[in-house]
């Protein structure tokens, strides 16, 4: 079974900066993955991209090399993830970050999913009936 670790919006902007408050636990994960990754782990570190654009993750901007260097993965906003995030956002009254992270982890059947994030609650609220890991940054 793979292990996905989706990234939430201060997941991002902790990792984007040394000093933002949260910078040394999101780095800590990080690491964390990084070891289990080098120990044949199957791990995909994704970031929804909706949760991108609100956290300003321009790829081909200088400021976000460090990020880029972490080898997260894009899940794109297709036509099935945003049919469900669509549904998510009425339903749970989330931010489209977050609901197309709940997206991304209904869709996850074959998953073990974990979630970095600052909001635990949202994450719960996004995810349904489905399990999800919430690490709090």
């Amino acid at each position: 079974m793979t292990r996905l670790v989706v990234l939430d919006n201060e997941a991002v902007q902790a990792l984007a900066s040394p000093r933002h408050p949260k910078h040394q636990r999101a780095l800590a994960h990080m690491e964390a993955v990084e070891r289990r990754k080098r120990h044949a782990a199957a791990i995909s570190l994704v970031v929804p991209a909706a949760v991108r654009v609100e956290a300003g993750w321009d790829r081909t901007s200088p400021q976000w090399a460090f990020l880029n260097r972490l080898r997260i993965m894009d899940v794109p906003l297709d036509a099935t993830q945003a049919n469900a995030a669509a549904a998510i956002h009425e339903h749970a009254q989330v931010s489209v970050a977050d609901a197309h992270i709940g997206a991304v982890v209904q869709s996850a059947s074959n998953s073990d999913v974990t979630v970095v994030t600052s909001d635990p609650a949202d994450i719960y609220r996004v995810a349904g009936d489905h399990p999800v890991t919430v690490v709090a940054i």
